[in-house]
């Protein structure tokens, strides 16, 4: 099953609330290159069709590192199926159509540089990360405020933000922590770094 699959079948079969139909109508339109872009330029995902293998991959490990006994029943982190499927295959819809094809060059074994394939970062909405893909999901759908503070820090201690919000943030709403743990683990670990050569 390919990844945009896999995010359908996800997508389709958890996310029920008013709003869902269209923000995935939109996903799939022209309009947006969702299913076709990188997730970033030259990192993790940084090939076609990298965001949604990675929306689906933090889907995958959300729910891994919340079925922990730990996190259920000492840390009472219990979500339902809709709002795991939300915060983690939208929490980077902030990527959709900001990534424009380009080259690079780079040195070869052989010493002869030559220009590969790249991405170049072109942002026209330039609200945020986090805080951009909550104000794109929130004009189709209503997100809890756990939902929305996950998605928003989902970044964690890797972002810009003032370091005591993070804080305070995953003290307030766990989920935002497990959303970070989450987006952590897929890149860093299930992506890494793939580039063409």
């Amino acid at each position: 099953m390919s990844a945009r699959e896999e995010f359908l079948a996800i997508y389709n079969e958890h996310i029920k609330r008013a709003g869902a139909a269209k923000l995935l109508e939109y996903l799939c339109s022209p309009s947006s290159d969702f299913f076709e872009a990188p997730c970033s330029t030259r990192y993790h995902g940084a090939y076609d069709s990298g965001l949604v293998e990675h929306s689906v991959n933090v889907y995958h490990c959300l729910k891994a590192y919340l079925e922990r006994e730990r996190c259920r029943e000492l840390y009472k982190m219990n979500y339902s199926d809709e709002t795991i499927a939300i915060v983690s295959l939208l929490h980077d819809i902030c990527k959709i159509n900001t990534y424009k094809r380009s080259t690079r060059n780079v040195k070869g074994s052989d010493g002869v540089w030559r220009a590969v394939p790249s991405y170049e970062f072109e942002d026209t909405l330039p609200y945020g990360h986090g805080e951009k893909s909550v104000y794109i999901i929130s004009g189709f759908m209503r997100l809890s405020r756990e939902e929305a503070f996950a998605v928003r820090y989902h970044m964690g201690f890797s972002g810009i933000e003032d370091k005591r919000s993070i804080g305070d943030a995953f003290e307030m709403f766990p989920l935002a922590f497990a959303l970070s743990v989450a987006d952590m683990e897929a890149t860093y670990y299930l992506e890494g770094k793939k580039q063409s050569e």
